[in-house]
């Protein structure tokens, strides 16, 4: 046999250090893993929290080992500002990546303005991950003099630079946030009436009135709204009711409509003519 045959190749000495190297590795990743399940294991089996002084020295021991906070990733935030996503979530560089309570981040994410739902996930070794989904600015509140954004369901999510939500349908008065979105999705349908209304005035919180253009107000009957913007829409198209000067268009009984001029002016007074009783001297 010739002698270079007995000798370990350049590709088998390679392969050997290879081993060497990635064996110890595989084992350190591996026993992460384990002690981040463990630590994982021992929060889901105690919400109580009764052995929370264990997983919180677990969760100690798994940092040391390097399972800290590296990165936050965070993704669906258009309108959230991020150092409030990160004063909710807690956490800092360094931090402990398993000592982070993922429902209760959600939570106090869930509990920032125009958080609608916010799922939290940990991506070990180093990484949280956050997605958001925002609320979707729907109308404009007045209500006891104060204005604010709020979404479909009438939860308030701004209160400031309500100019950059000027395109928004006005509704005023108090529980209009609650209950403007089946009546928008009604106007929607009348072009001809939703074009000439500038807002919509909840009246008791029963019923609503519509503020037209022309300045008038149509008053619409507590649940009957639909067949009564129906009857505007006709009365519009075969007299231009909505663009005439009324103080209001009375549409509450469905047999009759009552409208309503605007007051006239005060008839003019004159003044009696003034007389000199007194003497002449001649």
């Amino acid at each position: 046999m010739p002698r270079d045959a007995k000798r370990p190749s350049a590709i088998r000495l390679w392969l050997r250090r290879r081993r060497t190297l990635v064996r110890p590795a595989l084992v350190g990743l591996a026993g992460l893993a384990v002690l981040g399940g463990v630590v994982l294991g021992i929060a889901a089996l105690d919400p109580a929290g009764r052995l929370r002084a264990i997983a919180e020295d677990a969760a100690q021991l798994a940092a040391r080992a390097g399972l800290t906070v590296d990165e936050v990733m965070v993704e669906g935030r258009g309108h959230t500002p991020l150092e409030l996503v990160r004063a909710a979530l807690g956490v800092e560089r360094g931090d402990p990546i398993l000592g982070l309570s993922l429902a209760a981040a959600r939570e106090r994410l869930e509990a920032l303005p125009w958080v609608e739902r916010a799922h939290v996930e940990r991506r070990l070794p180093a990484t949280l991950l956050v997605r958001l989904t925002e609320r979707r600015p729907f109308a404009i509140w007045q209500n006891d003099g104060q204005f604010a954004i709020v979404d479909r369901a009438g939860v308030v999510i701004a209160t400031d630079r309500l100019d950059a939500y000027g395109n928004l349908p006005l509704i005023v008065g108090a529980g209009a946030a609650r209950h403007a979105a089946p009546m928008l999705d009604l106007l929607a349908a009348v072009p001809a009436v939703r074009d000439r209304t500038l807002a919509l005035v909840r009246v008791a919180d029963r019923r609503w009135n519509l503020r037209l253009a022309s300045g008038a107000d149509a008053l619409l009957p507590e649940g009957h709204e639909q067949a009564a913007l129906a009857r505007l829409a006709e009365l519009h198209h075969q007299h231009a009711l909505l663009d005439r000067p009324l103080a209001a268009l009375d549409l509450r009984l469905p047999d009759r409509l009552v409208l309503r001029p605007l007051p006239g002016p005060e008839p003019a007074t004159t003044a009696p003519a003034a007389r000199d009783r007194g003497s002449r001297r001649g």
